[in-house]
């Protein structure tokens, strides 16, 4: 990272430069795990930002964040905390592991309060980010003539294609969990998972109703496409779904969704439209039946690893089955779908969902 170019971070709609530090690994102590940003700048003033309460003792200012964040602000033996209290003269509060409550700061002055409030947003911003994610919102695609469509799909690519480098069955996506990710959450409380029901319900209200007109989407889920630049070293091939109306309304209503969810932080802002895919074919599968596209590449503390992957040559599955028609289905919920766990349906569980009709 160039020091005259750092990394901004934006949070409350402010941009926050992150000043480069050399992080430490202690064996015995890989759970307390410390990262002090030192002081972070800001590329505005952030003295309006934050609600302030002005009190008998002085000020005081509260921030809601989930336990499991709690410790990155508290430090290995506490250094963090005090760090942050003698730099700002406040005096920070922290839930015990575990509880839930609010992050309380108090002070004399009411700069040294929006200064720790702005350290500890930054921190806990810092640290979601280093966290896996937990949670994707999604569109099912488990329709009955859909899931027959993909059997018929995998038999012929195996009876065509199964004498080419790397095709073998272990790589086919489980029918029963096919989907249309819109985006890909990180949700670290019940709390949480709540402001996302209510985010979502929130996008109905306001513009699905009016794309959708009060009624499931008709698509089409046809043609195959591969996600690298070498048709010969595939590693995921999915398949495309859009309107059957040749509309762009699918489209409209998903980018709009992620826009919506960019501008609360709910989703980290990588892209500005979805690109909307079917997941049909994945090298991870080959070692990890469970594994879930480049979102499985972390481990549980969000540290990254890398996974070796065998590509496979897709030349000849594209030549074939270019325009291959998997089948219609009508889109009438977005789910709020947890990674790693199935429901009774062989699909991933969901923690809340809205219906278009």
């Amino acid at each position: 990272m160039e020091v005259l170019r750092p990394q901004l971070i934006r949070i409350d709609g402010r941009n926050y430069r992150k000043n480069p530090v050399q992080e430490q690994t202690y064996q015995h102590e890989e759970d307390e795990e410390d990262f002090y940003q030192g002081s972070m700048e800001c590329a505005d003033e952030p003295c309006d930002a934050y609600e302030v309460e002005q009190t008998p003792q002085g000020f005081r200012s509260t921030v809601r964040a989930p336990s499991l964040l709690y410790k990155h602000i508290v430090g290995r033996r506490g250094d963090t905390r005090k760090k942050i209290e003698m730099e700002t003269k406040t005096s920070i509060s922290i839930p015990k592991p575990g509880e839930d409550g609010e992050i309380v700061i108090t002070g004399q002055h009411r700069n040294g309060v929006i200064s720790a409030r702005t350290r500890i947003d930054v921190l806990l911003d810092t640290f979601r980010r280093k966290q896996p994610f937990t949670h994707f919102l999604a569109f099912f695609l488990n329709e009955v003539e859909v899931q027959e469509g993909f059997l018929r799909f995998q038999e012929e690519v195996l009876a065509k294609c199964s004498m080419d480098h790397g095709v073998d069955s272990s790589i086919f996506q489980n029918p029963k969990k096919l989907h249309l990710t819109i985006g890909m959450l990180v949700l670290l409380s019940e709390e949480e998972i709540q402001q996302t029901c209510e985010m979502l319900q929130k996008c109905k209200e306001e513009f699905i109703n009016d794309i959708s007109g009060g009624k499931p989407l008709e698509v089409e889920m046809a043609g195959i496409e591969y996600m690298n630049d070498d048709p010969g070293m595939v590693d995921v091939l999915y398949a495309k779904v859009h309107m059957k109306d040749g509309s762009n309304r699918l489209q409209e209503l998903v980018d709009r969704v992620l826009e919506r969810f960019q501008a609360s932080g709910l989703i980290v802002k990588e892209w500005n439209s979805v690109k909307l895919h079917a997941t049909v074919m994945n090298t991870l599968f080959r070692k990890d039946p469970n594994a879930e596209g480049r979102y499985n590449l972390y481990t549980a503390d969000g540290k990254c690893i890398f996974k070796e992957r065998e590509s496979f040559d897709g030349r000849n599955i594209l030549k074939l089955f270019e325009n291959f028609s998997f089948g219609s289905l009508k889109l009438n919920s977005i789910h709020i779908s947890q990674r790693f766990t199935i429901d009774s349906f062989g699909n991933y569980a969901s923690c809340g969902q809205i219906d278009f009709s």
